[in-house]
């Protein structure tokens, strides 16, 4: 792949959801939702502050996170379907 994102960006691939329930059930693709996990793929270099300097973001690749479900942008880079969204729309880090 190959996006750079720019300032407080990150691009995320979205982790699939469990396709079976804990009961065994198969669960189909129109009955399952967005996944809200994914990781992190390519950082921007920082947010920009008032004063001019560039805090490093807290994100690394490689790490799991958590975002909202609506949080980012979708896009298809490289027949790949990635987010690309702003660190604040991410809610944690899973360790």
């Amino acid at each position: 792949m190959k996006i750079r994102p720019l300032n407080d960006r990150v691009v995320i691939r979205r982790r699939d959801e469990e396709r079976t329930s804990p009961g065994g059930i198969l669960i189909p693709d129109s009955a399952t939702e967005k996944p809200i996990q994914g990781e992190v793929l390519a950082v921007g270099n920082g947010k920009r502050l008032d004063n001019g300097e560039l805090r490093p973001l807290d994100l690394k690749v490689g790490d799991r996170v958590l975002f909202g479900k609506y949080s980012g942008t979708e896009v298809k880079v490289g027949g790949e379907e990635v987010l690309v969204m702003r660190e604040d729309d991410i809610m944690g880090v899973i360790e």
